[in-house]
């Protein structure tokens, strides 16, 4: 009898993939995704965690906090990717959300295995970066890495708003942040290979509360992304069709104000709607810390 070393669910063997080197190309990908359809469900489970977590940021990022991710292999890169997309899609500082991967830039795109054991590195990682009323979320999918529960340690040390995202349940993570959030996947089809399920719903998590918290600091109107950055032709017709959609306008004076704005979606908007100029369009959004719905709302009164 082979004896079980790790108990954690996200190392143990799924009795539906242990023929799985027999199967067919068509029975292995049926196979994927009847488990990554289970993975939207253990989400579901999680959404009270969730919500509790994202509603915790947005109150720290409102008075002036900033979002880390931190995380080892594939859960650091898909921190590193959450906070790479924010910017570009919604119009923010790159400095307010940011990802660290143990490993440093090199395991992005190289693996490096040993760096989620060095617990002092996570220490570190952390202590060089924040200052007062930062977040800093912790992700693994085992709920276990060193690196990972030496960074919470450290930020909780500093007075830190702490989140862990682990696919285990009651994980030595959950226990060191005042927010968990867990999401139990099960075991992978591949053996203890995360990337997958556990991977899968991480970047849903992230999704989830990044998404989340720009929406509540008015990042988006409606559900039109009004701070997209237009940096290519791509961008820019979108930008155009984003006037179009606020305000009803037709493609040519969409473009047309759009450039007046010099691109930005939201003081185009704002010109459109209220017959204001470009300086009045970006005072109004000074004026409310740059939440657009709020500067729709002064505006509106203005009026």
């Amino acid at each position: 009898m082979v004896q079980q070393v790790n108990q954690t669910v996200t190392e143990q063997r799924n009795a539906k993939s242990s023929h799985l080197d027999r199967l067919t190309v068509r029975e292995i990908v049926t196979l994927m995704n009847e488990e990554d359809q289970t993975v939207a469900v253990s989400v579901n489970g999680a959404l009270p965690q969730i919500s509790d977590a994202a509603e915790a940021v947005v109150e720290a990022m409102t008075r002036g906090g900033r979002l880390f991710y931190i995380g080892a292999g594939t859960s650091g890169r898909l921190g590193v990717l959450d906070a790479s997309e924010c910017p570009p899609t919604f119009g923010v500082e790159p400095e307010l959300v940011n990802g660290i991967i143990a490993g440093g830039e090199i395991a992005i795109r190289a693996a490096v295995e040993n760096a989620e054991d060095d617990e002092a590195a996570g220490v570190r990682a952390i202590a060089d970066v924040v200052r007062a009323g930062d977040v800093v979320v912790g992700i693994t999918a085992s709920g276990t890495a060193p690196y990972v529960i030496g960074a919470i340690r450290e930020a909780n040390r500093l007075g830190l708003l702490t989140i862990g995202i682990s696919c285990n349940r009651d994980t030595q993570l959950s226990a060191v942040v005042k927010y968990p959030i867990e999401v139990p996947v099960g075991p992978e089809i591949i053996t203890g290979s995360t990337r997958l399920k556990a991977g899968t719903a991480q970047k849903m998590v992230l999704n989830m509360i990044s998404t989340t918290v720009m929406i509540q600091m008015g990042k988006v109107y409606g559900n039109l992304m009004v701070n997209v950055q237009a940096t290519n032709k791509k961008l820019r017709d979108r930008t155009v069709r984003i006037i179009q959609e606020a305000t009803g306008t037709d493609e040519e004076t969409a473009r047309r104000v759009g450039m007046e704005a010099k691109g930005d979606a939201r003081v185009a908007i704002l010109m459109l709607m209220f017959n204001v100029s470009r300086e009045k369009a970006l005072d109004a959004l000074v004026q409310v810390n740059d939440h657009f719905g709020n500067a729709v709302k002064q505006l509106e009164q203005a009026q």
